[in-house]
């Protein structure tokens, strides 16, 4: 398996990964001109055509027989062309001394704080293919990207994970609060979201501060808490570093998770070093290996041994990531775990 940028050829195998991961997954439309629009914005942005408020960097995973099986992307940075909401959950004290009560109420404020900084989004693995590390794969190799490429990308990295949702897919927490003030169901927003209108939604939310004992208690208990469909990629995203510091997802109250770049485990971990070609043994570790190029970015994950300053990989790894003996690649350890992620 490799992960690479986005081509237009990839456009049947993006519908049909649009098809099967179903209408929850707003930044995978299964529209062919939208889909269409943002893989061309994508192919701008590996060429160095776009600023970083627009850029879109857009992978797939695709195995040996040139089947692409998986998608996730970054993106430069959010909230630079238009407002970046987000809830901060805080606490209002309230006391009344005379009366002996006090009250810690938490409380939601909209806030603008993550502006600025780069998301990493869009990852769905197709579910005949969620075993190995392909998950691993497709989830970390945005990081071994960041990696090599810092200056691209803010100082943090920040991830909205899909909210919990009902057996119908409604969110209690968007019934509770934003259905009163925009008047349309969950999956509209969600729908209006995914092709960026989320700012003007916002602009119908109010701008005070909200008590969270207002809302219902279903919607209470979903603040902060993430889809069992994305527990898997929190799960990983968490052993890189990545942790919830209390803002969520303005629809479906979904953790937002962040992460300083400099302190990723992938980002810190990595290094430089000289590819080699020989057979490692079935003890070798499994390393996430890059190509360290831009437009034509390969990245695979495989066993290897590392000698000093020199990477010894088989030669069907060097064959996937365009490589020869003697290149330099940017590698790192590639962490076991048992679960795979599938949807972010």
């Amino acid at each position: 398996m490799i992960v690479r940028p986005v081509a237009l050829t990839d456009l049947p195998a993006l519908l049909d990964l649009a098809h099967c991961a179903g209408p929850g997954f707003t930044s995978l439309p299964a529209n062919e001109e939208r889909l269409a629009h943002r893989v061309r914005w994508a192919q701008r942005t590996f060429a160095g055509q776009v600023e970083r408020a627009d850029a879109d960097y857009l992978f797939v995973l695709e195995d040996d027989d040139r089947q692409v099986v998986g998608i996730s992307a970054l993106t430069g940075a959010v909230g630079l062309r238009e407002p970046w909401y987000n809830y901060r959950v805080g606490v209002t004290v309230s006391s009344a001394p005379e009366l002996g009560i006090q009250r810690q109420i938490p409380t939601l404020f909209l806030n603008n704080e993550m502006t600025g900084q780069s998301e990493i989004c869009s990852l769905f693995l197709h579910p005949e293919h969620r075993r190995g590390h392909n998950g691993r794969l497709l989830s970390l190799a945005r990081l071994l990207f960041v990696a090599e490429f810092s200056q691209l990308f803010g100082e943090k990295l920040i991830a909205e994970l899909r909210g919990h949702a009902d057996e119908h897919g409604c969110s209690p927490f968007w019934d509770s609060l934003g259905r009163h003030f925009f008047q349309k169901d969950f999956s509209y927003a969600d729908q209006l979201s995914g092709m960026g209108n989320k700012s003007f939604i916002a602009e119908l939310m109010p701008r005070q501060p909200l008590y969270t004992c207002l809302l219902t208690e279903q919607a209470q208990a979903a603040i902060g808490r993430a889809h069992p469909n994305t527990e898997p990629a929190l799960k990983i995203l968490g052993a890189e570093g990545f942790a919830h510091k209390g803002y969520i997802d303005i629809f479906d109250g979904g953790p937002v998770i962040e992460a300083p770049v400099a302190k990723i485990r992938t980002v810190r971990d990595s290094q430089s070093l000289t590819l080699a070609i020989g057979m490692p043994d079935e003890q070798a570790p499994v390393w996430l290996i890059h190509n360290r190029r831009l437009a034509s970015c390969r990245v695979t994950s495989a066993r290897a041994h590392q000698h000093g300053h020199s990477l010894l990989v088989d030669r069907l790894t060097a064959k996937r990531l365009q490589m020869q003996p003697g290149d330099t690649v940017r590698a790192v350890a590639l962490l076991q775990q048992g679960r795979q992620a599938v949807a972010a």
